[in-house]
């Protein structure tokens, strides 16, 4: 585990329902896999699942164009006013209670989130889609966990203020489906630039090839730590192999496509040469 692994994580670690599990590398045949075994190295691993579905939603929603750390506080402070406890609980239902807000409270009790009007404005409106289509907050956690993986999904992103993203978070961290990798815009450039995904796939086509190349049971920690990866070695503007190709622990697994050492430039990579 490395030393400076998050107290705390938004996409997981043991406050977020996941458990230490064993990690077993794989032989190396596809570049994606072995890209996630050298994360195994690296940063920590996890079994994903066992969040409340809903919250998840609600959180991944929180987390959506900004940082854990801004959207943290943000969870924090919504859970303390409308979760158990809370003075604007209701019914012993977090969606109950959020259907019920006001939204101009909502929004200033999730600003530092960034885009609170928008956001809470989804947030109301989809907890009262819960309510409406599925009794509350429990009913729905029940039907992200049991139901076929395809029907999930399909609901999840008829929600508008849905996209793959949050709802792959919400049956990664929630549901605990196995083969799910969720692309963020970490994850879209990191697959991209190491040339294992087309350089122009959307976030969707990033999903398709990860998760047909990697092992089901890997997919949520490779989300996960790709995420820090992407934080910590291969950001949008100064990847480290930008300066020295031997400081980035990818180097002899990744094409560098949008990266020229030679000149200091990076670019998207649907924009390389």
């Amino acid at each position: 585990m490395a030393e400076d692994e998050p107290v705390e994580n938004i996409s997981g670690g043991q406050a977020g329902g996941g458990r230490v599990d064993e990690f077993a590398p794989g032989d190396g045949t596809a570049r994606a896999e072995a890209v996630v075994d050298r994360l195994g190295d690296l940063y920590w691993q996890k079994t994903y699942g066992g969040q409340d579905a809903f919250e998840c939603l609600v959180r991944t929603i929180l987390s959506q164009n900004t940082s854990d750390k801004a959207s943290q506080p943000a969870h924090d402070d919504l859970m303390a006013r409308y979760g158990e406890g809370g003075e604007a609980h209701r019914d012993g239902d977090l969606a109950v209670s959020l259907a019920a807000a006001d939204r101009e409270t909502l929004a200033e009790i999730i600003a530092s989130a960034g885009l609170y009007n928008q956001k809470s404005e989804t947030i109301v409106r989809i907890a009262g889609r819960v309510v409406e289509e599925y009794g509350g907050a429990d009913a729905f956690d029940a039907f992200v966990r049991e139901e076929e993986y395809d029907a999930v999904r399909d609901a999840l992103l008829d929600m508008k203020g849905v996209g793959p993203k949050t709802a792959d978070c919400v049956l990664l961290f929630a549901g605990g489906r196995g083969g799910v990798f969720p692309v963020d815009t970490h994850v879209h450039r990191i697959y991209r630039r190491m040339g294992i995904a087309p350089a122009d796939a959307d976030h969707e086509r990033v999903r398709q090839v990860l998760e047909a190349e990697i092992p089901a049971e890997k997919c949520g920690f490779g989300h996960t730590a790709s995420i820090q990866f992407g934080r910590e070695y291969c950001s949008a503007r100064k990847p480290a192999c930008l300066d020295d190709p031997e400081a980035c622990p990818m180097a002899d697994l990744c094409e560098q496509v949008g990266v020229y050492p030679e000149t200091g430039e990076v670019v998207d990579p649907a924009d390389a040469d």
